[in-house]
């Protein structure tokens, strides 16, 4: 019997603008070598520190509506201001050699990516509370008082969409997190659901009996 390359999991992450999804992604990645994350592409400028090709691809409003008009993304949103998407070519390819991609987008965004891929799995992170996640955007030191009011301010509306998630990761200790998430995507392997290649083999190869 031939053995099945497994394709990897679409796992979409989001939270709110503050509750430390990146921070939280990048140390997944650091401590697993089974996944892949994917780099969206933005119109908004770089913050300090950020590199292009790294954090985001950064692009001018004009090439992402290029990107858009000829299918290059699997899904694009605007938040703040600013377009955010996913390219296609890049996600594509690491699914299929049987990494687990990981999307950090925003929630418009995750809901479109589920429309077009049911099985992906979308985990939203949040912070211990709200007054902590606005102390984080304080923190920052790069978000003025009326940027961090607009955050807040989606970040209600954002809430009001987290039933469709398939995980809430409260991100209180980072460490403690990092581990939690692992276990939540190594569980979603086993769903028979996100199997039904590996089972249709199985049965056609009982067939014979």
């Amino acid at each position: 019997m031939s053995n099945i390359v497994k394709k990897g999991i679409l796992i979409v992450v989001s939270g709110f603008s503050g509750a430390g999804k990146g921070t939280l992604m990048k140390k997944l990645i650091s401590e697993y070598d089974n996944y892949a994350l994917s780099v969206s592409m933005t119109t908004r400028k770089p913050r300090k520190g950020e590199q292009d090709g790294r954090e985001y691809y950064f692009v001018t409003r004009e090439r992402f509506e290029e990107v858009i008009s000829v299918g290059g993304l699997i899904e694009y949103a605007s938040y703040v201001d600013n377009y955010y998407g996913t390219p296609t070519e890049y996600v594509e390819e690491k699914l299929n050699s049987g990494l687990d991609v990981v999307l950090e987008i925003e929630i418009q965004g995750a809901l479109k990516v589920k429309e077009k891929f049911p099985e992906a799995l979308l985990l939203f992170v949040m912070p211990p509370s709200i007054y902590e996640l606005k102390e984080r955007l304080l923190k920052r030191g790069t978000e003025t008082d009326a940027n961090i009011g607009k955050r807040l301010k989606r970040a209600k509306e954002e809430a009001e969409g987290i039933n469709h998630y398939d995980y809430i990761i409260i991100n209180d200790d980072l460490n403690k997190c990092v581990v939690r998430l692992n276990e939540i995507i190594l569980a979603a392997h086993a769903d028979p659901l996100r199997n039904r290649e590996f089972i249709k083999k199985l049965m056609d190869d009982l067939s014979q009996y």
